[in-house]
């Protein structure tokens, strides 16, 4: 925020020039919809682009810092040998792909790596392990467990996508300090049968609405380029906004073809669908930060910055997402430093910061004085 102060008769008076600002709770709260109807979001999804991007990025700084992007990385602690058949994913066992089925790593190189995540920048760090469920998985998932308490006592923010959770796996995540859990939709509900067949559109629901209940902060988006319409990526943006709290983020993926997946014959989701869908998740989900996710790394530097002058303002940035190629942070660091932008620090998105609540304000008053909270970059 710009100002210009001036002094008359002995009275201040102040004049403010909005680069960006951020929305008191209440005025967020007013903002965000959960009565969207699809025929308003097809109208919004169909305007001239020019239009919805100028639209998108007004709104994007009503409620986000523009100058902030969130830097995450993201890990596989146990890849393939999932038996869910996502017809874009190398790491079903279904299909005959170059990924090969490990165990579940131990907890040391996970921290190692999530130290090394923080050193150059990233301040929330996601774990993924290729399984269906959790059942019969105890001595894993104390693990896993173990993993979170380590990454977030090192005051990043944690997230792990390990496939359905029930309630009470839910509620031992929170209790070890995870802050976010995801667990996309992909598409719409009635797409989704193309897609996948062994789990339903209600299960993935029903994993969201416990991780919800249990406190966590939701990561819930969609893949682009599994071979549906524009009826579908408005599906999915209708659907994701009539959930009882809106996520506090919304990845958006575009497919990475992976030969020796039913997929991967498809082509590359044009660029202008990917900004469509970005410009209008912001102007639907206003609070929720916006991940440009899978398949950045095949945009230009343009491209990239149209996403992000459309509302996208998260990324994930290190030496690979789960089985595709992701932009290293040298390249994420030189890039945001010709766009003058920085990356945000640890729970600074207020909608998390809220669900973190007592336990936030604990770790903050443990923090030694002379500790770093920016992430700038």
């Amino acid at each position: 925020m710009l100002s210009l102060s001036t002094r008359t008769a002995g009275v201040q008076l102040r004049r403010t020039f909005a680069t960006h600002a951020s929305a008191p709770a209440e005025q967020a709260a007013k903002a965000t919809r959960h009565n969207w109807k699809r025929k308003e979001i097809k109208e919004i999804y169909e305007s001239p682009l020019m239009d919805l991007v100028f639209r998108s990025a007004s709104i994007h700084r009503q409620h986000h810092d523009p100058s902030k992007i969130q830097l995450c990385t993201l890990m596989n602690i146990k890849t393939g040998g999932c038996s869910e058949d996502c017809s874009y994913c190398s790491q079903s066992s279904r299909y005959t792909t170059a990924t090969k089925a490990s165990k579940l790593l131990e907890v040391d190189p996970v921290i190692e790596a999530a130290r090394k995540a923080k050193e150059n920048g990233s301040t929330r760090f996601c774990m993924g392990a290729a399984w269906r469920d959790l059942s019969g998985r105890k001595r894993g998932f104390d693990r896993i467990l173990h993993m979170v308490r380590e990454v977030r006592g090192m005051g990043m923010e944690v997230c792990t996508t390990l496939g359905m959770l029930s309630p009470e796996q839910a509620r031992q995540l929170k209790e070890a300090g995870l802050t976010a859990y995801n667990h996309n939709l992909d598409t719409s509900r009635e797409y989704y049968p193309q897609v996948i067949t062994t789990r339903s559109y209600d299960d993935r629901l029903d994993t969201i609405k416990a991780v919800r209940e249990a406190g966590i902060s939701v990561c819930s988006g969609g893949i682009l380029g599994l071979g549906e319409t524009d009826a579908d990526r408005i599906g999915l943006i209708w659907e994701i906004s009539c959930l009882p709290e809106h996520p506090e983020s919304f990845p958006v993926n575009a497919l990475v073809p992976i030969p020796g997946t039913p997929l991967e014959g498809n082509e590359r989701v044009p660029h202008t669908t990917l900004v469509r869908t970005i410009a209008t998740a912001r102007i639907v989900l206003p609070t929720t930060i916006i991940r440009l996710a899978a398949g950045r790394n095949t945009l230009s530097e343009a491209e990239q910055a149209m996403c992000f002058m459309a509302g996208a303002n998260a990324v994930f940035t290190g030496e690979q997402m789960l089985t595709t190629p992701c932009s290293p942070w040298d390249e994420d660091k030189a890039l945001m430093g010709r766009w003058g932008l920085e990356g945000m620090a640890s729970f600074e998105q207020p909608n998390v910061a809220r669900k973190e609540g007592e336990r936030l304000q604990k770790d903050t008053s443990k923090a030694p004085e002379s500790s770093e909270t920016s992430a700038s970059l």
